[in-house]
Formats: C-alpha cells, structure tokens, sequence
C-alpha cells in the first residue's frame, strides 16, 4: 500500500506516519519547504515537497498512491483570510489534485475538527447528525472544507474524522501546561461546569487508518473520542498528578488568559505569525462545551478507543521527561 499523509510534521501526522510504516505502507510525508522534520527523521517515510495552497505542487505527490490522509491546516492563523485559504482552498486543491491525477485512489480520508462542528450541551454529547454550528473562523473554515470533502463523494470514497482535544507525546500545547505546572502556575481554565472530549494520540491514528481500509467507511463522518467528557480542571489536575506537582502557588485566572491572549494576538500581528493563543480559544474554553459520542465509528467500523484521558497524560509526560525524543 502506498499513502500521502498531508500534515506529516505536526503532532497527529508524525505519529500516523509512523503507524503507516510500521503497518508496511510505503508513505510519502507531504511537507512544505520551511516545515521541521524533527518527527521524521528516523522514520522511513520519503519526504514530498508542496504546499496545499499550490495545487500544481501537488500533483506528483498524489500519484499512484492507494489512500490520502489530509492532516495538513492550521489551527491558529493571524486572520480570517489565512484560515480560508489554507483549510478550505487548500483542502479544494488536494481533491482536485487527487480527481485529475490519481481517479482510482481508494480512500481519501480527512482529518477535519469538532471546531467544525460547534459546541455541544453541556449534559449531552453531539452526534454526527447534529446541526453544525462553529464558533470560529477555525471551525468555520473546516465545516467549509468537509462540504466540499463530501461533494466529491461521487467520484472518490472520502470519509471524514473530526477527533477532539488530542493528547500525547510530541504535542506543544501539553508541553506548554506540563512547563507551567513546574513553575507553580495553574491557569483555571473553562468554568467548572465546562467539559469537553479527549482522545488519544493513538487511538486517533488507529481510527485514521480504520477509516481509510474499511470500504464501509464511504461518505461518512466519524467523532472519535475516548467515550467520556472531562472538565477542563481534571485534564489540568491530571497533567499535575503525572508530574509531581501537588500544590499550586499561582493560578491564573480567567481575565489574566485573556488579556495574555489579547497580547499574543498583537504580537502576531506586528511579526505576521499565528499567535500562540488567542481569545477566542480562552473564550471557547469557558463559555462552551466540547462533548461528542463516539458511537458510530464503534457501531459501524468496530473502533474501541484503548487509552483514556489519564493513560494519555501519564504517556505523554513520561516522554517529556524524558526529553521529548522518540
């Protein structure tokens, strides 16, 4: 089997690379020129060069190969314009690179988010055949990018995953906590009464690679979680438990995130980057809930999550403690 894994140098798509070899794929790793290959280097995965926004780059890449995994986007871009741009045109560009180069593929399987879908009730978990409603421009240019995944539907057997708040090793976010917990710093985020799904890095790939083998995943759309709903301080507790951490000397509180958020997105601004957090993921945290059931893909494909919420955390902090190296 030959896959494309779009994303390949990020967090979920290191890993799915590596699942993918192990797993006997030949795997080209779709990267752009200025991208790190820190994951990849001692995978063996060969590297393609091309970007999502340029659909001639595109083409050699999608060659011949049996399936496609498109991890690749952006979660935090310094306007609305960069979000459209990268997550629903170059979502666009792939599929038209894949329709005119490669008819037979067998599977074009994309990653998108529960951003795409919107919050849920903070009692219930969303299904897949609920109403979408994103909060964001994130979420807003993802739901954009799933309508055109599935109106190519006809013509390629597409299926769409949108996994939850992911944890493990190699994620910048949890290495970000894990630094302020050593420091005594506690941010108190989200309300008590928000929750929000969690999955594993692990089970995130295997549900990728399900997805992508089974023919009866066709035209569907799949929330893979670990089949629980955790407030945001039990996921920040569980992070202080693995490391060590038992008593906190300075929480941060709600206005003070939002005020470093307001700051990281001027800084942005003036250096043209994404920002490192922004308000609108402070106030997604504290005025939402993120809880979605995981049923279908059990149901229908036999997926069983294996790792929960706290096994994540352990797993990912041993590996930073041991230096973050694979």
């Amino acid at each position: 089997m030959k896959s494309l894994v779009t994303g390949s140098s990020g967090f979920i798509g290191s890993h799915l690379v590596e699942a993918l070899v192990t797993r006997g794929h030949e795997v080209r790793a779709l990267i752009r020129s200025t991208s790190s290959t820190r994951w990849l280097q001692n995978i063996d995965a060969r590297l393609a060069y091309g970007d999502t926004r340029d659909k001639e780059s595109l083409r050699a890449a999608v060659r011949d190969v049996d399936y496609v995994f498109h991890l690749g986007g952006v979660i935090h871009a310094p306007d609305r314009k960069t979000y459209f741009e990268v997550n629903t045109q170059g979502t666009r560009n792939l599929l038209e690179a894949c329709l005119e180069e490669n008819p037979g593929l067998r599977k074009f399987v994309f990653v998108s988010s529960i951003s795409a879908a919107g919050p849920s009730p903070c009692d219930a978990a969303l299904s897949e055949d609920a109403e979408c409603r994103p909060v964001s421009d994130y979420g807003r240019s993802k739901l954009a990018a799933e309508e055109i995944v599935l109106s190519v539907g006809g013509r390629l057997p597409v299926t769409i995953v949108r996994p939850p708040n992911v944890l493990g090793p190699r994620q910048k976010e949890l290495a970000a906590s894990i630094r302020l917990l050593r420091m005594r710093i506690k941010p108190l985020i989200g309300r008590k009464s928000s929750r929000t799904s969690i999955a594993a890095v692990g089970d995130v790939v295997r549900a990728l690679v399900l997805a992508a083998e089974d023919p009866r995943s066709a035209g569907r759309i799949y929330y893979v979680t670990d089949g629980h709903a955790y407030s945001w301080r039990e996921i920040t507790d569980a992070v202080a438990e693995a490391v060590g951490v038992r008593r906190f000397y300075l929480p941060v509180p709600f206005l003070i995130q939002y005020i470093v958020a307001a700051v990281s997105e001027a800084v942005a601004r003036v250096r043209k980057k994404p920002p490192l957090v922004t308000r609108e993921h402070v106030l997604a945290a504290r005025r939402h809930c993120w809880v979605y059931g995981g049923s279908r893909i059990e149901r229908e494909l036999g997926f069983k999550p294996e790792t929960d919420m706290k096994t994540a955390v352990r797993d990912a902090v041993a590996w930073f403690r041991a230096g973050g190296k694979d």
